[in-house]
């Protein structure tokens, strides 16, 4: 089998753990005693069963800006405002041109494998019956959208690259910044073959969904003091 050795360009600091933390992942059985030194020098990794333990015993709490990426639990920056407003616009255009085809998830995680959990902006899943519960895998879903302004190096490095190892699909990277779109689809390995961007002007559609068409000036708000382009 062939080890595919992802980028860590931009990846988020790693939650750090206490002592008193570590002792209540003890306590709640989610490591072993003896591992208490490994998780409060930041060496041991989790699995998602593992992460999930860490909410229901209350060491974490769901309101918590973190997402499991490679067993690290990795530190998200404060949502500001622009990135909810194109995260609310594009949920309000998917949303009705999608009932009865697929779901359409805001902020909540995918299963990328047992280490790796996170939670795009939006993600485009396999509509299934309410009675079907639990995670949602790479073979369920369409597409995601990531919203990035302070992330942005993260969003279309680290992060992009374990989308496309998983197979993810196709993967939206709505760069507030730069005022655009990049449409990465065909995962290859750690990358995607088919690369797109769009501008303010234009409109783009998800591949599997080619008959919703969205107009960028319809969910990317205009440039201002939160969103201008870096130098």
């Amino acid at each position: 089998m062939t080890t595919t050795t992802l980028t860590m360009v931009g990846m988020p600091p790693a939650r750090p753990f206490s002592s008193e933390e570590c002792a209540a992942l003890a306590r709640a059985g989610i490591i072993d005693a003896g591992e208490q030194a490994e998780v409060l020098a930041g060496r041991r990794r989790f699995t998602v069963d593992e992460y999930l333990a860490m909410e229901r015993a209350g060491i974490l709490h769901e309101d918590d800006r973190i997402e499991l990426i490679d067993g690290e639990t990795v530190i998200m920056p404060p949502i500001g405002d622009p990135h909810e407003a194109c995260t609310d616009w594009l949920t309000r255009l998917f949303v009705p041109s999608l009932i009865g085809r697929a779901i359409v998830r805001v902020q909540g995680a995918i299963r990328l494998n047992d280490r790796s959990a996170p939670q795009p902006d939006i993600a485009v899943l396999r509509e299934r019956p309410l009675s079907e519960v639990g995670p949602y895998f790479p073979p369920d879903v369409h597409l995601v959208i990531e919203v990035a302004d302070s992330t942005l190096a993260y969003d279309r490095g680290a992060k992009l690259a374990r989308y496309a190892a998983a197979g993810i699909p196709e993967v939206w990277v709505a760069n507030l910044r730069g005022q655009e779109v990049t449409s990465y689809a065909e995962p290859n390995g750690a990358e995607y073959a088919a690369v797109r961007t769009y501008r303010a002007e234009e409109s783009i559609s998800p591949r599997a969904f080619p008959d919703v068409v969205l107009a960028m000036s319809d969910f990317m708000p205009p440039a201002g003091p939160d969103t201008a382009e870096a130098p």
